[in-house]
């Protein structure tokens, strides 16, 4: 095992189970000092303990204010970052707001993200040699941006909220990447993994990802590229996309640096500037 982390401090949003927990230990077992955000604050502390993480956070990243909250924290407790994985994200079949009054899968998969980034970003620039890595999706390829109701409160549909997210994904790393040059800004398909994904949702859809769960890749192999992508000593990319740990090209969509620029100038209007 490679200790080519050593040092460095890393902080893993939705890291007590899947790929999250898994890319989590991998670190911490290359020298880094891990810290991991949860909601369950006995779990996650369970799960720091398992995993050789020395900190945790307990928010639930769907409410902004939680968001707000763990990073205002992170800044004042750790003071330091050179590695943000963000990780946390889900998948709803029905449509349902967070206690703030926002569609679920938006504020949890994308403005999460993007606002914890935004709060942290005084800490990445600090480190000289930071990176973050957006876990998003291949379902990106079906998402389109509806920039006029991207909350779906029109014709609500689980799968195009999701792919809209994941596409929202690329498009921030992308854009981060050109506004923070200074910063390695990189997304990723994890693959289709065995982790109980869109488990919480009952009916047919838990039963298709059953189906991910009995022929899907392992935890471990999903999250490899995260990995790669917060330890690698030789990448040097930044706005790239990746899958099985080599970078790919995203759908069209993905590529349209004027709707990444749009994208993050709604988000700065959700999340407040």
């Amino acid at each position: 095992m490679t200790r080519d982390m050593v040092g460095k401090s890393v902080l893993v949003t939705g890291a007590t189970g899947g790929i999250g927990q898994v890319t989590a230990r991998e670190l911490a077992r290359r020298g880094a000092r891990v810290y991991i955000v949860g909601r369950n604050a006995g779990k996650t502390a369970r799960v720091a303990q398992d995993i050789g993480a020395v900190g945790t956070l307990v928010a639930d990243l769907s409410e902004l204010a939680q968001v707000r909250r763990a990073a205002a924290e992170f800044r004042e407790q750790v003071g330091e970052l050179d590695v943000l994985v963000n990780n946390a994200g889900a998948f709803y079949g029905r449509r349902q707001e967070t206690r703030e009054g926002l569609e679920l899968t938006w504020a949890l998969n994308h403005l999460a993200p993007f606002l914890l980034t935004r709060e942290l970003l005084p800490l990445l620039r600090a480190s000289g040699d930071a990176r973050v890595v957006t876990v998003a999706s291949e379902a990106h390829r079906s998402g389109r941006l509806r920039l006029d109701d991207p909350e779906f409160r029109r014709g609500y549909r689980g799968w195009a909220a999701y792919s809209q997210s994941k596409l929202a994904n690329i498009l921030f790393a992308r854009e981060l990447a050109r506004r923070e040059p200074g910063v390695s800004s990189n997304s990723l398909h994890p693959g289709l993994v065995r982790s109980g994904f869109a488990h919480n949702n009952g009916g047919g859809i838990s039963r298709l990802w059953s189906l991910v769960d009995r022929f899907g890749i392992t935890p471990e192999e999903g999250a490899r590229t995260s990995i790669r992508l917060a330890s690698a000593p030789d990448l040097h990319v930044s706005g790239g996309y990746f899958r099985q740990e080599r970078e790919v090209r995203p759908a069209a969509q993905a590529l349209d640096d004027g709707a990444a620029a749009r994208l993050w100038q709604l988000s700065e209007e959700y999340v407040g500037r």
